[in-house]
């Protein structure tokens, strides 16, 4: 079974609402990304870092903000700008996602990106929020060398593209474990009426006995076989940093109710959210552009009734499911330090024991 195959290639069937087009966040029209990845064996400790941005418009986000919120599942992280977000209610630059020791550099690069388009930043205008959110890398990543920069976070928003996004050991996922397997980056799209909701995550959490996919204890049917052949799982890591987007015409107190939802799909894979984990989530719209109005004038906002955020709740908690799922499908196995290898999730035993135990049927490995 080719390694490039996502979740629902692979044969794992996921109900709930629909997908959208590219079953990723770039669904949301408008919304791009972009990636930098670093890799070099031959680094003392080896190099498997990167970072991964997110536009969530194309025009002129630091003049036309959007509606944003924040969640905090679990704080043991080092998120940077979130708290203006949380007391102003927008986002007025791109997101930049990176390993934990690098978060002060990525921050420098989206700076430098929105200076460069904005004389009045600093001088006649106010100042600006970067968005900068990390999961630590440490176990397949020299860390300490911090080897994010500012010029590859501008790379990353040059890059920035829509279409598929790439998922798995790329940009800000490249050093990530997720479940004892390879993690990274995971993304998925749900589709509500005319509206578009989306998730864009790095999977770093979770031990290999946790796994759960689609109700199916795969991570301990899988440590059975671990254990016969005398290996155990990995030590558990952490942290997840997830992104919903969304066209749909939400106020940031709204997105706050939709971003809290997400933490229902990490639950369906396994995770129990770890005291050591920083785990936090970033929603956006982008049906709305928030313009500074001319004096004497009022801001207008179209927003859906709080009582048609049913399946907004569902479209966070199932695409925040699925882009698990499909981080770990797609990442490739990383050599770390020592020679230590974290392997790639066995999608071929995966399949079949998922198979076999969704049809009722006994499966021996």
């Amino acid at each position: 079974m080719p390694k490039s195959q996502r979740a629902r290639e692979a044969g794992i069937t996921f109900d709930g609402l629909p997908t959208g087009p590219l079953n990723a966040i770039t669904d949301v029209p408008g919304v791009t990304v972009g990636q930098v990845t670093l890799h070099d064996d031959d680094h003392a400790p080896p190099i498997h870092t990167g970072v991964t941005v997110i536009i969530p418009h194309p025009g002129d986000l630091f003049n036309e903000k959007l509606p944003a919120a924040v969640h905090t599942i679990n704080g043991f992280g080092k998120a940077a700008g979130f708290e203006q977000v949380r007391e102003m209610g927008t986002l007025e630059t791109p997101i930049a996602l990176t390993n934990t020791l690098c978060v002060g550099r990525a921050w420098d690069g989206l700076v430098t990106w929105m200076l460069a388009r904005h004389p009045e930043i600093g001088t006649t205008g106010p100042s600006v929020n970067p968005l900068v959110a990390e999961c630590n890398d440490s176990r397949l990543n020299d860390l300490r060398g911090r080897h994010v920069t500012a010029e590859h976070v501008l790379q990353a928003l040059e890059a920035a593209a829509p279409g598929p996004a790439g998922e798995g050991s790329v940009g800000a996922g490249t050093g990530m474990v997720c479940y004892g397997y390879k993690g990274g980056i995971g993304t998925a799209s749900r589709q509500v009426t005319r509206y578009t909701l989306a998730a864009l995550l790095v999977a770093n959490f979770g031990s290999r006995e946790q796994l759960t996919i689609r109700g199916v204890p795969v991570g301990r049917l899988l440590q059975m076989e671990d254990a016969a052949r005398n290996r155990g799982p990995a030590p558990t890591p952490g942290s997840v940093v997830i992104v919903l987007a969304t066209d749909a015409p939400l106020t940031d107190r709204q997105l706050g109710r939709v971003a809290r939802r997400a933490v229902l799909g990490l639950a369906r894979t396994g995770s129990t959210v770890s005291s050591g984990s920083g785990d936090f989530v970033l929603a956006f719209s982008t049906a709305q552009k928030i313009r500074q109005p001319e004096p004497g004038r009022l801001l207008e906002f179209t927003c859906l009734p709080d009582g048609h955020l049913d399946p907004f709740f569902q479209a966070a908690a199932e695409a925040t499911e699925e882009a698990v799922i499909n981080a770990l499908f797609q990442a490739a196995p990383v050599k770390g330090p020592a020679g230590q290898s974290v392997p790639a999730l066995p999608v071929d035993q995966v399949v079949r024991v998922f198979t076999a135990r969704s049809g009722q049927r006994k499966v021996h490995l």
